[in-house]
């Protein structure tokens, strides 16, 4: 690879993990947590110092996987999630403009309002309902603006085998109640963090070969479903696995999402039209039942 390797921050989060594998690849990797590694800082909550390590190596591509992503507590906390999300990605863009680096980021379909069934492309209107959703399209904004190289990925139900996850809570209280009640009105895809660092390394390489193929893009596997579903597809492959403990749930029952009021609004149609992303780079996404039954192999 051109240039200086790889910068990737946010090292230990779901899909930082995944990307250490995934772009190892490609090149000479320096990974970073917000700890750093001695004068290389990867703290998002100081954006100059980030600048000033993006200077310091001059890498070829900058991959940032680091942001404030508790989507509740970013409603009592609006100035870390801004720093986190918006202002630490424009100073990433910036120190990228300037060394000549592509910026890889990712976004979420919490930009949108949620409404309707269709699912959402690049270009529809945004109009986030929370901190969380306002923070990253500024986020996102700012690295347009900034007229760096970058690759921008909205995606949405990010899950990982390693860590707690939405399966990993729903056994665990299969295990524990008789009846439980989920969410049965919000849509999306349930997407692994290993696609997604597969999907980055596919893509930084074609768009560091051709400059012209940057942008935003929607990634997200293939098919929807609400969590209500999802859950019960959980189930049934851990019964057929016929691992333990056994599950004592007898009563599964789909309720709204005003049943759970939770500090920020959650979208009902998480959707991503994921055409472009597929044309392209010439990619096919999975289904994502495919991802999930994979990491439920993992966990049980």
């Amino acid at each position: 690879m051109a240039g200086h390797g790889i910068l990737l921050l946010g090292k230990n989060g779901q899909v930082g993990w995944e990307l250490q594998r995934a772009l190892a690849p490609l090149g000479p990797l320096t990974a970073l947590d917000r700890h750093g590694q001695g004068a290389l800082h990867g703290d998002l909550n100081d954006p100059d110092a980030l600048a000033a390590t993006v200077c310091a190596l001059r890498p070829a591509a900058i991959v940032n996987a680091a942001a404030h992503t508790a989507v509740d507590r970013a409603e009592s906390e609006p100035a870390l999630a801004r720093r986190l999300n918006a202002e630490a990605p424009a100073a990433l863009a910036q120190a990228a403009a300037e060394v000549g680096a592509l910026l890889v980021h990712y976004s979420t379909d919490y930009v949108f309002n949620g409404g309707g069934d269709t699912p959402w492309r690049e270009g529809d209107a945004t109009g986030p309902l929370s901190v969380y959703g306002a923070t990253k399209l500024a986020g996102e904004e700012a690295i347009r603006a900034s007229g760096c190289r970058h690759l921008i990925f909205r995606t949405s139900w990010v899950y990982a085998a390693r860590g707690g996850n939405f399966a990993r809570t729903m056994l665990r209280l299969a295990a524990e109640r008789e009846r439980l009640t989920i969410v049965d009105d919000q849509w999306g895809a349930p997407t692994g963090a290993e696609l997604i660092a597969d999907i980055t390394a596919h893509t930084l390489r074609q768009c560091l070969a051709r400059p012209e193929d940057g942008g935003t893009y929607h990634l997200a596997a293939a098919g929807y479903t609400t969590w209500f579903s999802y859950a019960n597809h959980v189930f049934g492959q851990y019964r057929s696995a016929q691992a333990a403990p056994e599950l004592v749930v007898k009563e599964v029952e789909p309720v709204a999402s005003d049943t759970f009021p939770t500090p920020a609004r959650r979208p009902h149609n998480s959707r991503l039209d994921t055409t472009r992303l597929q044309a392209v780079f010439g990619l096919t996404l999975p289904p994502w039942q495919q991802g999930v039954d994979r990491m439920l192999k993992e966990i049980l």
